[in-house]
């Protein structure tokens, strides 16, 4: 309990310090950012020292609703990683997401990247998307798992066919937060960015890495300009992160996880296939086969999602 006191003054006394340091800000450009990111990290401050004064700080739920009730619809974050079989498992991922972005493209769906990562070969390592759209979560929320896919790597010069894995996560937005988190559970790192946003994000340490002690579950986000929204961009994405670990389980709270976890458990078998040799798709949960890889690749997967739909009902 002392060493969770101890961590919450220090971030208390870390906030003060951007505080005054955003208020000393004498670019005229940024002296509006700066007030608006001020206001952010108070309210982050106030809650930081209500957790201290509190002892209902653990991880549940709320009991009086059904989390499944918080689900926003036509909000998602989807999260794609390579797997194994080195840079092709890059360009592998990065091709799923392509398959993705293209399918929501055909749906009028936003896309608003939260982090990307790539490998030596331009291919994805990993990436977290928000997309918003029309029953965007329904529509995808049986394309978690690790997908396979075999083919001749553009690498290959002896024509070998490779198999490589990638692994796709549809994480649940919620409309209210209804899972408490202790603030002393988090592990806070920060670092430069190295992506888009200009000198500002460039030179401060606005990206954010944040840790859930307890699930050893990490979440990045360096997008935006300013670290306190970095901050609750993550805080946000491993709320959902925990919540699809606690439904995908089947236990009522986050501390249950842990002990009932098993291996990797189901997430880690694969799901689907794309044999480009054979022109096939297959999804192994239903048994059953799509045709014209490449025009599924190039997104249209409406079918194959329709057909996936029937998995959840």
């Amino acid at each position: 309990m002392n060493q969770a006191k101890s961590y919450l003054k220090n971030e208390i006394a870390r906030l003060d310090g951007l505080i005054k340091a955003l208020q000393g800000e004498t670019d005229t450009e940024m002296k509006e950012l700066a007030k608006e990111e001020v206001e952010k990290l108070q309210k982050q401050k106030q809650e930081l020292e209500d957790s201290l004064n509190s002892s209902n700080s653990g991880v549940k739920t709320d009991s009086e609703e059904n989390p499944l009730d918080t689900i926003n619809p036509n909000v998602t974050t989807l999260e794609i990683r390579s797997g194994t079989g080195g840079d092709e498992a890059g360009l592998f991922a990065s091709d799923l997401y392509r398959m993705y972005f293209r399918y929501g493209e055909k749906q009028n769906w936003k896309f608003e990247e939260i982090n990307r990562s790539k490998n030596e070969a331009d291919g994805i390592k990993t990436i977290s998307v928000d997309i918003r759209g029309k029953d965007v979560y329904k529509l995808l929320k049986n394309e978690s798992g690790v997908h396979r896919v075999q083919r001749v790597p553009v690498t290959e010069s002896g024509g070998r066919i490779h198999t490589s894995t990638a692994t796709v996560a549809i994480l649940p937005k919620l409309k209210k937060i209804s899972i408490e988190i202790k603030p002393a559970d988090l592990k806070w790192d920060f670092f430069r960015s190295g992506g888009k946003g200009g000198q500002n994000v460039n030179k401060v340490s606005t990206a954010v890495r944040l840790t859930h002690i307890p699930t050893g579950t990490i979440v990045e986000c360096q997008e935006e300009r300013f670290q306190g929204k970095n901050r609750d961009k993550a805080l946000e994405v491993l709320n959902s992160r925990l919540f699809n670990m606690m439904q995908e389980q089947a236990v009522k709270s986050i501390t249950d996880i842990r002990t009932s976890q098993v291996g990797t458990g189901e997430r880690n078998e694969k799901i689907r296939t794309y044999n480009y040799p054979q022109d096939r798709v297959t999804d192994h949960r239903l048994g059953k086969n799509w045709h014209s890889i490449g025009m599924m690749m190039d997104g249209e997967i409406g079918k194959m999602l329709e057909d996936c739909s029937t998995l959840s009902q």
